[in-house]
């Protein structure tokens, strides 16, 4: 990432906050993540920091992550970081935002998990809306989603966004260590170990021994992507659509940590993290 140079730098962290402001301006509030809880569920804040490309301090003090959203560090060398980070910032930083929390307790840094919207300017006669902060993160590529998402409509929502950066690469999408990875690719999938990648190929198998099931991209589990799902969570997966036996013969695009155990895998605990590419 480093290799990218003080110059390629500077241009990204200009277009982030270029991009990020352009995109901001066009998103509206019909908003499946914004419609999860009532009114009484959200609280409001104004941003005084931002800490990197998916979290910031309110000034109150309280901290604040993204939900369902992941983005590269943005410390030491980390170009593609510093201008996520430059993105978010552009969004909210000075601004008056709405939270939805997620729920449950805050994450292992003590940071709040919210959706964010952010109140643009009322036009004379009506009332300002609140625009949702990940959607211009994600169309720009300076985010991916991340592996928790729940509600369906939130996270058709979020991987439309998603689409747009990725079928045009910018952002992220344009660099290697951030794009698609094979299935197939042993080495790839390797160099990942422990990042959060989103992995696509064909499954050639479905198997389960014991308490788990087994999806297999490869016809050798240490050369190819495996997947993990508990048996217990079955249930869950075949009510999302996605059961996993049917998953046999199907390209998906999954997303998730990269463990190597003997060969790579990804346990995949929630449906969302599994989007069916196509029939065959």
């Amino acid at each position: 990432m480093g290799g990218w140079g003080p110059i390629v730098l500077a241009g990204l962290l200009c277009g982030a906050v270029l991009e990020a402001r352009a995109q901001d301006s066009s998103f509206d509030s019909s908003s499946g993540c914004a419609a999860e809880t009532s009114s009484a569920g959200r609280v409001t804040g104004r941003v005084d920091r931002v800490i990197d490309g998916r979290s910031f301090a309110l000034d109150d003090g309280r901290e604040i992550r993204l939900a369902s959203l992941e983005v590269p560090p943005a410390t030491g060398a980390s170009s593609a970081g510093q201008a996520s980070r430059a993105a978010l910032a552009a969004i909210v930083a000075g601004a008056a935002v709405t939270l939805r929390p997620l729920g449950g307790a805050p994450d292992r840094y003590g940071r709040t998990v919210a959706h964010v919207f952010t109140t643009g300017e009322a036009q004379a006669g009506a009332v300002a809306q609140p625009r949702a902060v990940a959607h211009p993160l994600l169309a720009a590529g300076h985010a991916r989603v991340g592996a928790e998402i729940a509600d369906p409509a939130c996270s058709a929502e979020l991987y439309s966004h998603e689409r747009e950066a990725r079928i045009a690469r910018r952002g992220l999408w344009s660099h290697p260590q951030y794009g698609i990875v094979d299935a197939g690719d042993l080495t790839g999938l390797v160099a990942g170990r422990g990042r959060f990648s989103v992995v696509e190929g064909k499954v050639l198998s479905v198997r389960e021994t014991g308490g788990t099931i087994y999806v297999n991209f490869g016809r050798r589990w240490s050369e190819a992507l495996t997947v993990t799902i508990s048996k217990r969570q079955e249930r869950i997966f075949t009510g999302a659509g996605r059961e996993p036996k049917a998953l046999e013969n199907r390209r998906l695009r999954v997303r998730g940590w990269i463990e190597v155990r003997n060969g790579p895998r990804i346990e995949v605990s929630r449906p969302e993290q599994i989007e069916v590419v196509a029939a065959n």
